[in-house]
């Protein structure tokens, strides 16, 4: 409950995410990057020992937001599920050689 209550969310919703029953494929990914894992640990750890005020969590999020743009699988995921239009520049350029 405690963690739900830090995070701004209900306790199904963080059973949910630890029991496998969502996102389970997507989170293994994520797990599997190392720049996103460190910094996942780095707010994790943050939040549970307090150490970090709403606002260093904030700015640890946007981080981790900019790892993971900077990376693929977001933009791999996006082009997934929806029609990316030609003038997305959100994901990086991808360089042909």
């Amino acid at each position: 409950m405690a963690a739900a209550k830090k995070l701004g969310t209900t306790q199904a919703a963080i059973s949910n995410y630890l029991y496998s029953k969502r996102g389970d494929e997507k989170v293994k990914q994520l797990e599997d990057s190392p720049s996103v894992r460190t910094i996942v640990d780095e707010i994790a750890e943050g939040i549970a020992t307090e150490k970090l005020s709403p606002l260093d969590a904030m700015l640890q999020f946007c981080k981790l937001c900019k790892a993971l743009r900077t990376g693929d699988l977001i933009c791999d995921w996006h082009k997934h599920f929806l029609a990316v239009p030609e003038a997305c520049d959100i994901c990086p350029a991808v360089i042909e050689g």
